[in-house]
Order: C-alpha cells, then sequence, then structure tokens
C-alpha cells in the first residue's frame, strides 16, 4: 500500500513541477553520478586516499528528498555522503578538493570523504560512526523547536543504523517533543556484506515508525520524483509543529560498500537487475514521454562534464594545508 500511494504522488509531483524544475532534478543527479565516477578514478590513480564511500546508484534518494526541502532546511548525513553534499548545493570544486585533502576542500582538507561539512549550506556533516548523525538531527530539531524557527532538519542514514540504539532512542525523543525532523533510512540491502534480514528483526523498516507514534511510508528509491512527493509531506507536517515522520527509500548502491569493497557478497545476477532500474536512465525515459528532447539532456549531460572536470583540475592545482595548521580546531586555545 505504502508503495502504491507514493507512485500516485510521484504522477502528481510529474504534473505540478515545471520542465526547469525537472531538468534540475536529471542535472544534479546526473552531476552526482559522473562526480562520483571520477572520484573512483581518481582514487585508483592515488590522488584520493583513505577511506571512500560512493554514492553511484542511489541519487535519486539525495536529489528527490534535498529539492523538496528550503535552502535554510538543514542535513545530516552518513560516511556516504558526496551525493547529499552536492544535492545540497556545495561546490563540486570544494567537494571534490576536500577528498584530494587540499586547503581549499570544503572541511579544508581535514576531513576527507567521511566528513564534508558546510554550514553556509546547512550541511551539517557527513558522520563515520554508523547511526552518529541521528542524535545530532535530534539536537538540531531541538533547537528549532525552541527557537519556534520554520526550519526542518532531513536526517539520512543507512539500514544498517537500525539496529543501533541511537535510532530507537532519537525516533522515540523526537516524537514525544514532536520534533521537526525527516528520518530518511536510504535501504540499499546490505549493512556493509550483511543483508538486513541477517540484521533486522523487521524487513519493512518503515514500520519501526509505528512504536514511536510516527508516520512511516516506503518508497522507491530508485525514482526520484516518489522520494520528492513524500519529503514534500513529511516535510509539510514538520512546519506544521505535527512533529518527525520516517522515510525508507528502498535503493542500491552500485559499488561495493567502499572503494576497498569488491561487493563478491553479490550476485552478478542481482547487480544486473538493480542496474537496469537505474535512477537516471528511468527518469531520462520520463522527461522523454513529457517530450523532452533527448538533445536537451545530452547538453546537460555535456555542461554536467564540464563541471565535473573543472572540480578535478581545480582540486589537483589546489595548495595543500600548510604543516603550521596541522593542531588548528584540534585544542581549545
Amino acid at each position: 500500500m505504502a508503495l502504491e500511494r507514493e507512485k500516485h504522488l510521484a504522477e502528481r509531483s510529474l504534473l505540478t513541477l515545471s520542465e526547469s524544475n525537472l531538468l534540475d532534478l536529471y542535472r544534479l543527479m546526473s552531476l552526482i553520478r559522473r562526480f562520483e565516477d571520477r572520484v573512483a578514478e581518481m582514487y585508483t590513480r592515488g590522488k584520493i586516499t583513505g577511506f571512500c564511500h560512493l554514492y553511484a546508484g542511489e541519487e535519486a534518494v539525495a536529489v528527490g528528498a534535498i529539492h523538496a526541502l528550503y535552502d535554510k532546511d538543514y542535513v545530516i548525513s552518513t560516511y556516504r555522503e558526496h551525493g547529499h553534499c552536492l544535492a545540497k548545493g556545495v561546490a563540486p570544486q570544494k567537494v571534490m578538493a576536500e577528498l584530494f585533502g587540499k586547503a581549499t576542500g570544503v572541511s579544508h582538507g581535514r576531513g576527507g570523504s567521511m566528513h564534508l561539512f558546510d554550514t553556509e549550506a546547512r550541511f551539517m556533516g557527513g558522520y563515520a560512526i554508523v547511526g552518529g548523525g541521528l542524535p545530532l538531527a535530534a539536537g538540531l530539531g531541538l533547537s528549532i523547536h525552541y527557537k519556534e524557527e520554520p526550519e526542518v532538519v532531513c536526517c539520512f542514514f543507512g539500514d544498517g543504523a537500525l539496529p543501533q540504539g541511537a535510532f530507537h532512542e532519537t525516533l522515540n525523543l523526537c516524537s514525544l517533543w514532536k520534533l521537526p525532523v525527516i528520518f530518511i533510512c536510504e535501504n540499499n540491502f546490505y549493512g556493509m556484506g550483511t543483508l538486513t534480514q541477517r540484521a533486522i528483526c523487521q524487513q519493512e523498516l518503515y514500520r519501526f515508525a509505528e512504536p514511536y507514534n510516527i508516520p512511516g511510508v516506503r518508497v522507491d528509491g530508485m525514482e526520484v520524483l516518489e522520494v520528492y512527493g513524500a519529503v514534500l509531506e513529511a516535510a509539510a507536517r514538520a512546519r506544521e509543529g505535527v512533529g518527525p515522520s520516517l522515510i525508507e527509500a528502498v535503493t542500491y548502491r552500485f559499488r561495493g560498500h567502499s572503494m576497498s569493497d569488491p561487493a563478491e557478497y553479490r550476485s552478478k545476477r542481482e547487480e544486473r537487475i538493480w542496474q537496469e532500474r537505474d535512477p537516471i536512465k528511468r527518469f531520462r525515459r520520463r522527461l522523454n514521454e513529457r517530450r523532452v528532447s533527448g538533445e536537451v539532456l545530452d547538453r546537460v549531460d555535456r555542461e554536467v562534464d564540464a563541471v565535473v572536470e573543472d572540480a578535478v583540475r581545480f582540486a589537483d592545482e589546489s595548495a595543500e594545508p600548510p604543516i603550521s595548521e596541522v593542531a588548528k580546531n584540534v585544542y581549545v586555545e
């Protein structure tokens, strides 16, 4: 029922969004995919080091959700946060430079892939601890509630975070105090290499909303308009003071858990089935049905390619952080 309901929301979104808005969705998904492909290349060339978790395949979740928010709304992410950060409007040059560990990066080269942070964009960080962003989302929500501000908090996390105590404590508190937080579980079926059914007792993850007396819904996370419609409704409820919502977006990462993971625990058949549901290709077909020509979309792709190439060039040519600042912000002076 939940999925069927969201399909109606997607159709309504397709009718209400302008062609310019729809192209923005396509552009952002295309940007994230091409950005991640280049990140993978730069990683294999040694330009990027350390832990690196790519978002390819899940673009519809970040883009659909964040497009439904206002600029001043807050976003909290995980260690797989490149896509969320780009969708929130952070410049690709600054994100790529951070991955290169350069001084011009969004976190000045101190954070790397897992710790992007931009207060101006109200992107409040990626966190390496599984479920680590959940209590922080409650804190932001409490601040908004206390100050009687109109913003909401959108908190992304993976299916692997649901067994964490922080998930349950946070949902309980946010429901009790009716905090304006939208919880989005990106269910890609694997917590690292472990299937969800081997780690979580409830396979319909959105039903974890029920014991905390908040709305819960499952959407097709490979369909950008379904995510957009669900988050639009959740944000409206949050702004009205009704409280939080839980959205389970069923999606799939096209690469391994991280760049060091060959994903041998997944069958080639499974990967092929999900790649046929590629969110960018699916949305491109919908735009074609809407009579947006292939030439227009090809032009968008070329523009995105140029942006990503510029980001790589900017990162490569940027300066390393000076050794004199290695201890800056580590201790309070």
